[in-house]
Parts: structure tokens; sequence; C-alpha cells
């Protein structure tokens, strides 16, 4: 499993770590609306996946918004942001940021996400901040699990490969 730190210290991560070349598993998250929704749901698709502990810390808020405008610029992508936070905060918080290009989803529910991609923190229930890569095939063809969860992720190159992706 990836090794990751939470404010310096270890954290144990919960399921299957995900690797470049494996097929993406599949889960069952919630959009904003409470409606489930999975990884067959964008197929076709690639999947930027941005996964965050939560919108209401800095980090957090400020890489949502960055995927955000990334968004609008890259063709057939689709960015998905992936928290805990409950669907109705993520709501509020996408309305008062004006996010508008990337698809907010819950893993508040069964924490479907974090154990199907190794992100889940045991000690906390929170998710660890990382950035996977699907292409349209459903294959994992980038992953960063970012070492220390209140730091920020290698933007440019979860870009990259999504640009890369087919």
């Amino acid at each position: 499993m990836a090794q990751v730190t939470f404010k310096g210290q270890p954290v144990t991560l919960v399921g299957n770590e995900v690797k470049v070349g494996d097929k993406a598993p599949d889960f069952t998250v919630l959009d904003q609306n409470l409606q489930e929704v999975t990884l067959a749901d964008t197929k076709g698709h690639v999947r930027l996946i941005s996964v965050v502990p939560s919108l209401d810390t800095g980090v957090c808020d400020a890489q949502t918004r960055r995927f955000n405008e990334e968004a609008a610029k890259l063709d057939n992508v689709k960015v998905l942001t992936i928290s805990v936070d409950l669907p109705f905060a993520q709501k509020r918080w996408c309305g008062a940021a004006g996010i508008e290009n990337v698809q907010m989803l819950s893993d508040h529910r069964d924490v479907s996400f974090g154990q199907a991609y190794g992100v889940l923190i045991k000690e906390l229930r929170l998710l660890a901040r990382a950035v996977f890569v699907i292409d349209s095939n459903d294959t994992v063809t980038y992953v960063e699990h970012v070492p220390e969860v209140t730091n920020h992720p290698n933007y440019e190159a979860a870009i990259e490969a999504a640009k890369a992706a087919k």
C-alpha cells in the first residue's frame, strides 16, 4: 500500500491499492441529488478522478477549483471529485464556489470508492488525497497518492496524463 501521512503522522489506508495498468475497479457513490453513480456511468470517456478529504479545507478547495478550471479545456475527459463530504455539503460548496465543470460525488454512505481504490484512511474515515486517470477502456493510466494528505497533488502531471489517455 502507498505510504501516506496526515499532518506528519502515518495513517492506515484501507482497501486495494490501484496501480497503473490495472482494470479500474467499480464503485458506487452518490451525486448531489442522492442518485447512485458508478464507474460505468462515464464509460467511453477518459476519467480524471480527484480525491479529496474534505471540501471545507484550503487545499481541497484549491484542488477542486483548479481541476474545475482545467476540465473546461479537456476534450472527452470527465473530471470527478470524490470526498466523504455529504452530498448536501458538496452542493452548497459547489454553488458558493461556482463549480460547474467537475462532477462532485460523495463516498460517505459506503466508502465504496475509498475501499476499491485503497484511499480510505482508517483512523479518520476520510479519503486520502489522490488522483487517478482512467482511460475510455477502464484501464488505470495514472495514479498519484499524495504522500502528505495536506499537500497539493501534481496538477500538471495529472492533466497531461488525462490528455494522453484515450
